[in-house]
């Protein structure tokens, strides 16, 4: 088929410009060649995320035994911590906004009332 279409192709481009072709063959078909390298590329590819899926849940799954050894052994010591650090993080970014203003508590700054 491929031998073929190019023969037409061939032909027929060569009698644009006023030639004749009795015979067209190919002598070197590499596209299965690279076709099959190009499949074998994709299962080590695939292969290789596979694998690096199976490390990654079983890196998580020692954290997760860690953690709760950790959370065994020192309380809820490191949850507040952990609360500590995401608060300090999220008010981080909105310091960065110029559409957050901060209000001291416990006073009516803005219409300048008792409480």
């Amino acid at each position: 088929i491929v031998s073929q279409k190019v023969n037409e192709n061939l032909t027929e481009r060569a009698s644009q410009f006023g030639l004749i072709l009795d015979d067209i063959s190919i002598t070197h078909l590499q596209v299965a060649q690279q076709e099959a390298e190009k499949a074998r590329f994709l299962v080590e590819k695939a292969e290789q995320q596979k694998k690096a899926a199976v490390i990654a849940a079983e890196g998580d799954a020692q954290a997760a035994v860690l953690l709760a050894k950790s959370f065994g052994q020192a309380g809820e010591g490191l949850v507040e911590l952990r609360r500590i650090e995401a608060a300090e993080d999220i008010a981080y970014q909105l310091s960065k906004s110029r559409n957050v203003t901060y209000l001291p508590q416990g006073q009516n700054v803005l219409l300048n009332l008792p409480t």
